[in-house]
């Protein structure tokens, strides 16, 4: 592991030629650094023109800013150095910048460094890198939002209602011979059974943040020559799949990413579901199959010669999901009893606008904002249950043994907190940081 005493520096710029390059400091040794390069006595945030140089040669002219810890992104002494974007010359900033024991950043370690400096939490670090990578306007919304701490206010809510329970339990461990009211630990119960069911409600919606994060997964299933190749380059604007009308075309699944509404989308075509004794075919349809299995939405393909019982994507298709009678110019094709359905022609365009704006509907419906911040990541699911558990465990103890309802609380405590790192971070830390770029 690092250590804060080192002074680090990094790109906080994209590699590569451009206008800018800047170059990002922190630590102790900030200051001597500076005052090395010809950019000492500098008035703490106001950007300096310098003219820097190493070894009697000059790097570059450069804007110089310099930012006092504890007020800065790291809450250590800081400063950014503002060069001409050419390799060069960030070549030679950061020869002089190791010359002057100034040693090159690990991934996400500014980031670390402001979270162990007491910057910001955990819940708020991770935000720091979901809104670097944000693509669209509600990954960059929600990024936001969890930044500015509404995710970390929500588990801190959960905390305290936790720490109240427990401080019923716990009165009467320590205290039998005082004068409590008996059975001071059963009127914990309230509390727990309205915590268990706010902690419910949020793993209820555990499911948005990673679809605004990560992508809703789209998939066109059906049976062989439906359409669904020909549907899917519609969709995308390009010629992203071969069309042929030869039957079992498609052999793997091919995977688009979009913008719709504002989300992002990936959108898969697949193999068409048949019996098959080809074996690069048959695999591809497992592919199929599995990964319709783990779609947000299935687009089942139909075309007009389909009855409602003999399309094999029947068995895949759940309640909300949408069906498309496509190749409408040939055709109706049979519509199956309680599925929203669509008709849709890729040759005449008729109904793409329409499966357009149905789609943006669901991914609003799906993906706005609900009373519980979004839970971003696998890693706040997984404490949600180990709360949720503990908490109802511990519920069910308060008639049996108080000593053991408070232990299962304070485990409930300890896997909320280790969301934020208010406790017990060591081991999470890596998995937390390693996904960040060099500079943050």
């Amino acid at each position: 592991m690092s250590s804060n005493a080192d002074t680090i520096f990094a790109l906080a710029t994209p590699p590569g030629r451009g206008a800018i390059a800047i170059l990002r400091l922190s630590g102790p040794g900030v200051d001597a650094a500076l005052s090395a390069l010809g950019a000492g006595g500098l008035t703490p945030r106001l950007a300096a023109l310098r003219t820097l140089r190493h070894d009697g040669e000059t790097v570059d002219q450069a804007l110089v800013l310099r930012f006092p810890g504890p007020n800065s992104y790291t809450g250590e002494d800081s400063a950014e150095l503002h060069l001409h974007g050419g390799r060069a010359v960030v070549e030679a900033a950061s020869r002089a910048l190791i010359a002057l024991n100034v040693r090159p950043a690990e991934p996400g370690e500014f980031t670390r460094r402001a979270f162990q400096n007491g910057r910001m939490d955990l819940a708020q670090a991770e935000a720091v890198a979901d809104l670097i990578d944000a693509e669209t306007t509600a990954q960059k919304s929600q990024a936001l939002g969890q930044l500015d701490g509404a995710l970390s206010a929500a588990y801190a809510g959960f905390r305290r209602d936790l720490l109240k329970a427990l401080s019923l339990v716990e009165a009467e461990i320590d205290f039998p011979d005082e004068e409590v009211p008996d059975n001071l630990a059963r009127t914990a119960g309230p509390v727990l059974d309205q915590l268990a069911a706010d902690l419910r409600t949020a793993l209820a919606d555990s499911d948005r943040g990673r679809r605004v994060r990560e992508g809703y997964r789209i998939v066109l299933i059906g049976e062989t020559n439906a359409g669904k190749s020909s549907l899917f380059n519609a969709l995308t604007a390009r010629e992203a799949a071969i069309v042929t009308p030869i039957a079992g075309t498609t052999r793997d699944v091919l995977d688009a990413e979009l913008m719709i509404g504002g989300y992002a989308v990936t959108l898969s075509d697949t193999a068409g579901l048949r019996d098959s004794q080809d074996v690069v075919e048959a695999e591809g349809i497992r592919r199929a199959r599995l990964r319709a299995q783990e779609a947000d939405l299935r687009l089942w393909v139909r075309a007009p010669d389909k009855g409602q019982g003999d399309d094999p994507a029947a068995a895949f298709a759940q309640a909300e999901d949408l069906q498309i009678l496509n190749k409408a110019d040939l055709g109706a094709a049979t519509p199956v009893d309680g599925l929203e359905a669509l008709s849709v022609s890729t040759t005449t365009g008729e109904g793409l606008a329409d499966l357009h704006d149905w789609i943006a509907a669901r991914l609003a419906r799906d993906l706005s904002g609900a009373d519980f911040p979004a839970v971003t990541r696998e890693r706040h699911r997984r404490r949600l249950v180990e709360a949720l558990a503990a908490v109802e465990a511990g519920g069910r103890a308060l008639d049996l043994a108080p000593e053991m309802a408070g232990d299962d609380l304070r485990r409930a405590a300890d896997a909320l907190a280790r969301v934020t790192g208010a406790i017990g971070v060591e081991d999470i830390l890596g998995e937390v940081f390693s996904t960040f770029c060099i500079g943050k």
